[in-house]
C-alpha cells in the first residue's frame, strides 16, 4: 500500500492534475485531505489503473475524504499561460477551493505549488493578494512519480482524471467525430486524423501541435 503521509501534519493535502498533453480539453486538477486512518489497498497513481478500477475509486475517495476539490483549467487559458502554468494554477485553484485549510501540501512532479503565482490573464480565476498570501504561507514539497509513492496524490490523481474523463465524454457528445469519448483528446492516430479532416474546435489547444504539418492546417 502506497504511504500516508510525508509531512506529519494530519491536514496534508495532495494534488495532481490530468490531461497535460491533450490536444483538446481542459487540464484537470484536483486536491484532497485524507483522514489519517484511511487505507486502500487498490489505490494507486491513476494512469496505472483501468477506467473501470478508477470508476469504483471514485466514490470512495469522495465519501471517506474529509475534503476535495477539482478544478478545469480550459483551453483559451492554457494557450495564453501555457499548459505547464495552466496545471499549476488548477492544483492552486483547489488548494483554495478546499474546506479546511491544509497544513501542508505535497504536489506529484518536480515543480513547486507555489510557482507563478497571480499570473495576470484574460481567463480563469484571477488571484487575489490574500490568496496568493495563503499559498505561499503553506510549506509544500513537489514529489517526482508522488502518485506512486503517497496516497493523497494517488486519490487526486484518480479524481482529476475521473472527472476530466466525464467531461470529455459530454463534449464528445458535440463533436462525434473526433472520438473523444476513447482518445480524451490525446494526440492519437485517430484523433490528429480527425483534426486533418474536420478541423478544430473551440475545444482544441490551438497553442498545441495539432497535426506533424501544422502549417497545412487550415482553420
Amino acid at each position: 500500500m502506497l504511504q500516508h503521509n510525508y509531512s506529519g501534519f494530519i491536514l496534508e493535502t495532495g494534488t495532481d492534475e490530468a490531461g497535460r498533453g491533450c490536444l483538446a480539453g481542459p487540464v484537470t486538477a484536483a486536491a484532497i485531505i485524507l483522514p489519517e486512518d484511511f487505507e486502500n489497498t487498490i489505490l494507486n497513481d491513476s494512469k496505472q489503473l483501468s477506467e473501470k478500477t478508477r470508476a469504483l475509486l471514485k466514490p470512495i475517495i469522495e465519501k471517506e475524504a474529509l475534503c476535495f476539490a477539482v478544478t478545469h483549467l480550459f483551453p483559451e487559458e492554457i494557450d495564453e499561460i501555457n499548459i505547464l502554468n495552466a496545471s499549476m494554477k488548477g492544483m492552486q485553484e483547489c488548494i483554495l477551493k478546499l474546506k479546511h485549510v491544509p497544513e501542508y501540501i505535497i504536489v506529484d512532479g518536480n515543480r513547486s505549488i507555489n510557482a507563478k503565482l497571480g499570473l495576470k490573464n484574460t481567463f480563469g480565476k484571477q488571484f487575489s493578494d490574500d490568496e496568493i498570501a495563503l499559498l505561499k504561507s503553506i510549506p509544500n514539497q513537489s514529489i517526482i512519480k508522488g502518485d506512486a509513492k503517497f496516497l493523497s496524490i494517488a486519490a487526486a490523481s484518480v479524481l482529476a482524471k475521473t472527472y476530466r474523463d466525464e467531461y470529455m465524454d459530454q463534449i464528445h457528445e458535440e463533436f462525434p467525430m473526433y472520438n473523444w469519448k476513447k482518445n480524451k483528446g490525446y494526440p492519437t492516430t485517430e484523433h490528429r486524423e480527425a483534426i486533418k479532416k474536420y478541423g478544430t474546435t473551440k475545444h482544441h489547444r490551438m497553442s498545441f501541435r495539432l497535426l506533424p504539418e501544422q502549417l497545412k492546417l487550415e482553420f
